[in-house]
């Protein structure tokens, strides 16, 4: 079968000139233009004033941002343009390489820290997404950087910079969603114990049948924060009050979304939302989250300045290793798992 001979998607679809079956999803769960609203987007935060004067309205803005959409952009985020041109500069040649460079890297195996794969899971999905995805732990960075690609030449150089700066825009953005919540500023940060971080270069190659099936299915991430950088090929959809709205990439921007652990740990006045990636027939696409995590051996429980007679703990206590464990074993098709730890 000719799925089985290219592993990856990058590789088959210079074959094809239709959807392959395995990649299409039933009709009552496709992408249908009638569910999206082009008149709407997400609230774009300006970071600017988060340490002067304006402090105080900053954080309010992200705390409005967090309750009303689950998602945010970011400006002004302390990120060079000089470190997100390198970064995707550096992922494109990737997704570039002969198919025998790229495949030193591959691995259908999901608690691997570094590996090329592509769909999501494919040990355990029916339906196959139209992504290849090179996956990546990064913190701490020295315990990682060594299993990195080592082609393109400057790919671990440029990939480390990306993590090292994303990591500090995670913990500023933890910091103040923390104060948002009415928290001391440094509680989310101590509540991730040893704290972890992985990042994923998404590749979504050119679909002949755009209308047939995803990049990826809604979902919802298990992490605490998600932080995605975009080309410039839109492509990313959230779900709000059951319309999708579609989040146009505006260039050196980051968007920022609320994870499975966030809503835990603020018991549910921060809700983690649903998104999903579509394709498109000329152009390939590229994204990058970054998901910043707990450490394994954490527990997770909401926080209890937030509990009170009227507010009582909605999660029951369980270790991030329980949570991530299950997210990838009952894959895209359950949305999230976050109701499975409902007290």
């Amino acid at each position: 079968m000719a799925t089985k001979m290219k592993p990856l998607l990058t590789d088959l679809v210079s074959t094809v000139s239709y959807v392959p079956p395995n990649y299409v999803r039933p009709e009552s769960d496709r992408p249908n233009p009638n569910e999206l609203t082009l008149d709407h987007s997400i609230p774009l935060v300006d970071l600017q004033g988060l340490y002067g004067p304006i402090h105080s309205s900053v954080i309010q803005e992200i705390g409005e941002a967090c309750q009303n959409y689950g998602f945010f952009q970011v400006k002004n985020h302390g990120v060079s343009k000089e470190v997100i041109d390198k970064m995707l500069n550096v992922s494109r040649e990737f997704f570039h390489l002969p198919a025998s460079e790229r495949l030193k890297n591959y691995s259908d195996d999901p608690m691997k820290t570094a590996r090329l794969s592509t769909s999501f899971n494919v040990k355990t999905e029916n339906i196959s997404n139209w992504r290849d995805y090179l996956r990546l732990h990064c913190f701490p960075l020295e315990d990682h950087v060594h299993e990195w690609p080592t082609n393109p030449p400057s790919f671990r150089e440029d990939a480390a910079e990306y993590c090292k700066n994303t990591r500090g825009l995670a913990l500023r953005l933890l910091e103040a969603i923390s104060e948002s919540l009415g928290l001391e500023r440094d509680y989310i940060n101590s509540a991730l114990g040893k704290h972890a971080q992985h990042m994923a270069i998404n590749y979504y190659p050119p679909c002949p049948e755009p209308e047939l099936t995803y990049g990826l299915p809604g979902h919802a991430d298990p992490n605490v924060i998600t932080i995605l950088l975009q080309d410039d090929v839109p492509g990313l959809q959230v779900l709000k009050h059951g319309k999708w709205i579609a989040v146009n990439p505006i260039p050196y921007t980051f968007i920022v979304n609320i994870g499975d652990q966030m809503q835990v740990l603020s018991n549910d006045k921060y809700k983690s939302v649903l998104h999903r990636a579509v394709v498109n027939r000329k152009e390939e696409r590229i994204s990058i989250p970054t998901f910043y995590c707990p450490s394994p051996d954490a527990m997770m429980r909401p926080a209890p300045q937030l509990i009170d007679n009227d507010h009582p703990p909605l999660y029951t206590n369980f270790s991030y290793s329980d949570y991530y464990q299950m997210f990838w074993k009952q894959g895209l098709n359950t949305e999230t798992c976050v109701d499975m730890f409902k007290i």
